[in-house]
């Protein structure tokens, strides 16, 4: 492969001045292509191609995959023309919030005017891995006719489309190794869609319906593993019983990562056994998800199946303290734990008595903090902050304390140096709380705010530290659209949305989205979003 390729319509984005020219790499093509296929770090290959003229073009011709973490800050246009060898795409949509009924329906975010630019210019696009996009079923049938080497279908927190787009992946696409469909918004007609897999079919390694409600055909299900013997991911939903779960991992015991659907189902004591046997078969396990329901009864049947793991998902099983602890005690090798805050404070020291290993820790809300049936729990070098109170100005109703003042954001600037993520609801007391954050916290790149006491001055007082992050949200706050216009005036690079919905005050700027952008402001806003 000769990297060195000489293009008739050059990037304007490359390093074409006559310094970086004169920087030719030293390395022979073919001793460069193997540097860079040794990369595999989005940040490394973003500073290869900054190095000269040469790395640029090499490790252009020689990307395959590409991430964009907002579908707006760019076009396909632009991207087809940067990359043109890309296999795999990595796409994001709507700002986090949307998963808070924030964004309005139909805000934008479709991939299908991605999907007609992929169709002529990434005629081999092998993986599409979409989240908070909107995909029609036309989308998905479109996809699965126009790629014929299409292997790869992600689709986290995706909205537009049914379970007949499904069947139309399962139906054509012939190569097909991953489906993972996780926490859509998806009209769930049937699971006729799993039946669609041809009987000759038998490349699946992922398969992830766990959120579907729809029953499957559990013969055409269980028919579909035995064939699929590279199978290493698979989680069911909770209409797959456990007999059917034990059955489903006697024929794939090779599996390493398994969602369980629903524990709360009567087995016999031979049907408990023979499940526990299952599970303890399993001995390339390393991922336990789903719990959807579960009984402590039934806790100990996947002890034996707890010896290698490395992420333990809880975040749906409402676990007391005692039962995460005796858990626990069998996960060895855990680096990554999400629990709901049913285990209170004994439940988390239990995680720091026996998960020596552990890296990452998430605490769910199990429910209202002041349902009177729900057991209640609390929850220096972090990357991604999210924090909610859940009952704003109030103080918690069992330590008296929580009301979070401006003091939070002032240790956050001073201390957390390499965060990367915030993202805060009902805290803060007054402007300096978001200076604090802005100022003293250089790697940050994505910062979402809702209903905090923040307003002009803080958007506006390190405003040119948006265009090295990714995007800025702000809901409910005490911005203005004069001071939404004045940032758009400073810093003409950026797209300066907000989103005007009915009854809103004209001179407020309810929901504001800033992101930076080389496509400049997008062609398909709705009415209700007002680029400034």
């Amino acid at each position: 492969m000769n990297l060195k390729r000489k293009n008739p319509n050059p990037d304007p984005s490359s390093p074409d001045s006559d310094e970086s020219t004169q920087l030719s790499s030293p390395f022979p093509d073919e001793v460069l292509e193997r540097v860079l296929s040794l990369l595999n770090s989005r940040k490394d290959r973003n500073s290869v191609s900054l190095v000269c003229k040469d790395w640029y073009d090499a490790e252009r011709w020689s990307r395959t995959h590409v991430f964009i973490g907002n579908c707006y800050s760019v076009s396909p246009e632009i991207l087809t023309r940067r990359f043109p060898n890309i296999r795999s795409v990595t796409l994001k949509g709507k700002p986090r919030f949307s998963d808070f009924d924030l964004v309005p329906p139909k805000w934008g975010a479709c991939v299908h005017s991605w999907l007609l630019v992929f169709a002529t210019k990434y005629h081999f696009l092998e993986e599409l891995r979409l989240k908070r996009m909107t995909v029609s079923d036309e989308s998905l049938k479109f996809l699965a006719l126009s790629f014929p080497n299409f292997k790869a279908l992600s689709l986290l927190s995706c909205d537009g489309f049914s379970t007949d787009g499904l069947a139309s992946i399962t139906t054509h696409c012939k190569n097909l190794t991953e489906l993972d469909i996780q926490e859509n918004d998806i009209d769930d007609k049937s699971g006729k869609w799993l039946s669609c897999f041809p009987e000759n079919f038998m490349s699946l390694e992922v398969l992830n319906f766990a959120n579907l409600n729809s029953d499957v055909n559990f013969e055409a299900l269980e028919r579909l593993v035995s064939r699929c013997k590279s199978l290493r991911v698979l989680k069911v939903n909770e209409n797959i019983t456990l007999e059917q779960l034990q059955r489903l991992l006697v024929l794939a015991p090779h599996l390493r990562e398994v969602g369980t659907g629903s524990l709360l189902q009567e087995l016999t004591p031979h049907q408990h056994s023979e499940l526990k046997s299952a599970f303890s078969n399993c001995k390339n396990l390393n991922i336990l998800s789903g719990f959807t329901e579960v009984t402590s009864i039934f806790l100990p049947v996947l002890y034996p199946a707890c010896t290698n793991l490395t992420f333990l998902n809880l975040s749906y099983a409402v676990l007391q303290s005692d039962e995460l602890s005796n858990l626990l005690i069998h996960c060895p090798l855990l680096q990554r734990l999400w629990v709901l805050d049913s285990v209170e404070d004994e439940g988390l020291e239990a995680v720091g008595s026996n998960c020596p290993l552990l890296e990452e820790l998430r605490v769910f809300p199990a429910a209202d903090p002041h349902e009177d049936e729900i057991v209640h729990g609390n929850c220096p070098d972090f990357t991604h902050f999210r924090l909610c109170i859940m009952n704003p100005r109030q103080p918690d109703y069992q330590t008296v304390s929580g009301f979070l003042t401006d003091l939070t954001f002032e240790y956050i600037g001073k201390y957390a140096k390499n965060l990367e993520t915030l993202s805060v609801a009902f805290a803060g007391s007054s402007d300096w709380g978001m200076e604090c954050v802005l100022k003293g916290c250089p790697k940050l790149r994505k910062l979402e705010i809702r209903d905090c006491p923040f307003g002009n001055a803080a958007l506006l007082s390190s405003f040119r530290k948006y265009e090295s992050m990714r995007s800025l949200w702000m809901s409910g706050c005490k911005v203005t659209m004069n001071g939404c216009r004045l940032l758009a005036q400073e810093m003409p690079r950026l797209n300066v949305e907000v989103i005007k919905e009915c009854g809103n005050d004209d001179c407020q700027a309810d929901k504001l989205y800033v992101y930076r952008s080389v496509a400049g402001p997008r062609k398909d806003a709705p009415p209700f979003v007002l680029t400034l």
